[in-house]
């Protein structure tokens, strides 16, 4: 969940800051006094998308190359988007993050066509203009995979924030990415989770609830899905780009993949945060480098004093 992070004034609170207010004194009189109401109530908001992911992609204004179309996918139906044709050309799937929505990406369209590259991107389930109302980590993952598979293996995945641990993750023998850049990724449900609890102040006792929660939901154990665990089998080339601003997700989940992925090299940017790095022109233009094969970014050296350890 974002970060508060306008100042609100001791006398003269505006209703976000009241309502806020009001859900965080909620939370922490139902963590003593209500604990099971609580976490399904934490939980309900924690897979719950933000309902300004569908206005925003309602409101986006795509090119008339633009194709349209949907795949029907664990029951939900998935809005999709091409520019050229992903059959005959190599082609770029894009991933946006939580609360997003497929189209976010359309500054990245123009300079892509110009390389020759074939677009798809969609929205997750609960997301955009695709069906459904709630959304997990694993959907997300179930989601890329098989939007990965019904156009065939990528050239390229550029994913984003939730969306570049579902990319990272979705890597398999059905379907694979050559490469792939990864912007501000999520890296740690687990870390993830800790700071919604901080922020809605449930108590830190229920955690250990909520994954239970989640895993019941899911069938996969929360901790499983911590990237470092699986990143070591990837080889492709990779491009992490991290903001050292990111109050979203922290620079050092970023710095975690271009550590345990042998193939990847972290880009660090300053200044933009969680959301303007997705476009920002200096992001953008790193990328097309990356993809010209030219050296950007840093090999990080994996050392004992890190946390996680060595890759």
């Amino acid at each position: 969940m974002t970060r508060q992070t306008t100042p609100v004034a001791k006398h003269h609170r505006g209703p976000g800051a009241i309502k806020l207010g009001v859900v965080r004194a909620g939370f922490a009189l139902g963590s003593r006094i209500a604990p099971a109401r609580a976490v399904e109530r934490a939980l309900r908001i924690f897979i719950t998308p933000f309902a300004s992911s569908r206005a925003r992609a309602q409101a986006a204004q795509p090119d008339e190359e633009m194709q349209r179309g949907e795949l029907e996918i664990n029951g939900h139906r998935i809005a999709t988007y091409t520019w050229g044709d992903p059959a005959r050309q190599p082609y770029v799937l894009l991933v946006h993050g939580w609360s997003s929505f497929g189209l976010r990406y359309l500054p990245w369209i123009k300079p892509l066509r110009e390389m020759g590259y074939a677009l798809v991107t969609f929205d997750q389930p609960g997301h955009g203009n695709s069906g459904g109302r709630h959304c997990t980590l694993p959907d997300f993952i179930e989601t890329v995979r098989h939007v990965g598979s019904h156009f065939g293996n990528a050239a390229l995945t550029i994913a984003h924030s939730l969306g570049g641990a579902a990319a990272a993750l979705a890597q398999g023998e059905d379907w694979h990415a050559q490469k792939l850049i990864l912007i501000a990724p999520a890296a740690d449900p687990v870390a993830a989770t800790h700071r919604f609890t901080q922020f809605v102040r449930l108590g830190e006792h229920l955690r250990g609830r909520l994954h239970d929660n989640l895993e019941a939901m899911t069938g996969i154990n929360i901790h499983d899905l911590q990237v470092h665990r699986h990143l070591a089998s990837l080889g492709q080339p990779a491009l992490i780009v991290h903001d050292m601003d990111d109050h979203d997700v922290p620079w050092a989940e970023g710095e975690r993949y271009a550590r345990h992925w042998h193939g990847a090299r972290l880009f660090t940017t300053q200044g933009l945060g969680h959301h303007r790095v997705l476009d920002a022109p200096e992001v953008i233009d790193a990328s097309l480098a990356f993809l010209r094969g030219e050296n950007v970014g840093e090999r990080v050296v994996s050392s004992p004093n890190l946390p996680f350890g060595l890759a």
